[in-house]
């Protein structure tokens, strides 16, 4: 089965929301509503695809500050993060203030995820990876059989997530990176929080962060 989706910019952070889904069945899978929640019901109108989940990285308002407004709105589940993240969830309206994100609401998701977990997205099995740094309870959502992955704020095209935050570990990311996600393949396309996406083993080999030539 292939994986069909679409991205939507949501937030003045340029968040990259992202729609999953099968072409036969045709439900998607909502990865991180930041906000801007007409823009995401839109994307989901306009590909003709009904939302069956929400699914979060992480804490953080760009990617979960909407989810408590959209899972309403559609009536389906929110799922992770990781339970370490509860502090953020629950302060996402004070994320929002200091932002200036309107519309940000505490969430508390229906299910945490935790490492080993595994989900359905647009029909493939994706494994849950806790990948801490960025914040405490980031998860990550990988498909060996897809050969994808979604890495939230974890890991960029060159670059990887802040960890200049009061929770933020910086020598947790990197082990995130290069023990749990560069090893399942160089060939293993990411899609990430912000800006394009890219494949493991381009990140392992040129990323000046964590990669060998960096």
């Amino acid at each position: 089965m292939a994986v069909q989706g679409v991205i939507v910019p949501v937030t003045p952070f340029a968040q990259n929301c992202t729609l999953l889904w099968e072409e036969r069945e045709r439900r998607a899978t909502v990865i991180d509503p930041g906000g801007d929640i007409p823009a995401i019901r839109a994307a989901l109108d306009e590909a003709g695809v009904s939302a069956e989940r929400i699914l979060l990285t992480h804490g953080h308002i760009d990617h979960a500050g909407g989810a408590a407004e959209l899972a309403a709105a559609l009536g389906v589940e929110v799922w992770g993060p990781d339970a370490r993240d509860a502090f953020l969830l629950a302060g996402l309206e004070q994320q929002g203030r200091q932002f200036g994100i309107a519309g940000a609401r505490a969430v508390t998701p229906d299910r945490w995820l935790a490492e080993g977990d595994a989900v359905s997205i647009a029909g493939e099995r994706f494994t849950v990876l806790h990948c801490p740094g960025h914040t405490p309870g980031h998860i990550v959502f990988v498909s060996t059989e897809a050969r994808l992955a979604v890495v939230g704020d974890v890991l960029f095209r060159g670059s990887i997530g802040r960890t200049d935050f009061p929770y933020g570990d910086a020598d947790a990311l990197v082990r995130s990176i290069r023990d749990k996600l560069f090893p399942l393949g160089d060939d293993i396309r990411f899609l990430c929080g912000h800006g394009p996406g890219g494949t493991f083993g381009e990140e392992r080999l040129t990323n000046p962060f964590v990669g060998e030539r960096g």
